[in-house]
C-alpha cells in the first residue's frame, strides 16, 4: 500500500485546511486509517483515526476542530482542520493499519505511512 498525502500549506490562524491522503491498492476499505503530526523538535503525535467501520477517534487536544472522514470509493481519507492555531504547525502524516483496529492512537499499530504534508499556521 502506498499513501500520498496532500493539501498542506501556509494558512493564517483561524483558517481551515482539508488534507487528503490517497491510498493505492484494492483493500482500502478494510484498513483503519490515521493521521499523525510532527512538529519540529517534537515527537509524532496522534490527531485522528477512522476505523474501516467508519467510527472515528480523536485525542482531546484536537476534538472539535479536527474531522477525519473517508471515501472508500476514492481510496481517500481526509482530515478537515478548522480554527487553525500556530501550534498546529507540523508535518501531517497519514497512515494505514491492516492488522488491527484497536489502539489506533499508537503509531506502532500502523503498517503504512505517507510522506507527509506540511501545514504552517501564521499568527
Amino acid at each position: 500500500v502506498q499513501l500520498q498525502a496532500s493539501g498542506g500549506g501556509l494558512v493564517q490562524a483561524g483558517g481551515s485546511l482539508r488534507l487528503s491522503c490517497v491510498a493505492s491498492g484494492r483493500t482500502f476499505s478494510s484498513y483503519s486509517m490515521g493521521w499523525f503530526r510532527q512538529a519540529p523538535g517534537k515527537e509524532r503525535e496522534f490527531v485522528a483515526a477512522v476505523k474501516w467501520s467508519g467510527s472515528t477517534y480523536y485525542p482531546n487536544a484536537v476534538k472539535g476542530r479536527f474531522t477525519i472522514s473517508r471515501d472508500n470509493a476514492k481510496n481517500t481519507v481526509y482530515l478537515q482542520i478548522d480554527s487553525l492555531k500556530p501550534e498546529d504547525t507540523a508535518v501531517y502524516y497519514c497512515s494505514a493499519a491492516s492488522r488491527t483496529d484497536y489502539g489506533l492512537g499508537l503509531a506502532g499499530r500502523y503498517d503504512y505511512w505517507g510522506q507527509g504534508t506540511l501545514v504552517t499556521v501564521s499568527s
